[in-house]
């Protein structure tokens, strides 16, 4: 076989393992992004977190300076898991924690004790989320679970 035919069948095969390596694998995903505010304020560089209720991992987005977002679930594939979904939304620190004597300004009811759900549909899905800064239930009920329709 001549050097160029062995060239070509070795492209061909590293074509055939990339496409066949690439998304095969992946759950349905349906397209997120939206809008994160508190009090009717943008909140930039916060990480958002789609963690679908079927398991897996998270549909993940960052805020830019308006607090829109965009979640990847993987690289190159944008998105979280169709279906119901928690939503948990954290300051990014920069050193992954909070400075000594600083604490996150987002209430632990959309973070590490999120009541927030959203359910995510094929397609396109725009979430606009408006957090409160008082540590109360979005709906002021402690207690109950807010569930977005």
């Amino acid at each position: 076989m001549s050097a160029f035919k062995t060239g070509l069948s070795v492209a061909a095969l590293l074509a055939l393992a990339a496409v066949g390596c690439g998304r095969g694998d992946l759950p349905e995903l349906g397209e997120v992004h939206g809008k994160v505010t508190m009090d009717g304020e943008p909140l930039s560089n916060v990480l958002v977190q789609f963690y679908s209720e079927a398991g897996g991992r998270p549909g993940t987005g960052v805020t830019d300076a308006e607090g829109n977002y965009e979640l990847t679930y993987v690289d190159g594939a944008k998105g979280a898991k169709i279906g119901p979904n928690k939503v948990e939304i954290s300051t990014v620190w920069p050193d992954g924690e909070p400075p000594p004597g600083e604490k996150d300004k987002i209430p632990s009811q959309y973070n590490t004790k999120s009541t927030l759900k959203k359910e995510v549909q094929a397609g396109d899905n725009q979430f606009d989320l408006d957090l409160n800064s008082a540590e109360a239930n979005p709906q002021g009920q402690a207690g109950q679970q807010y569930v977005d329709p």
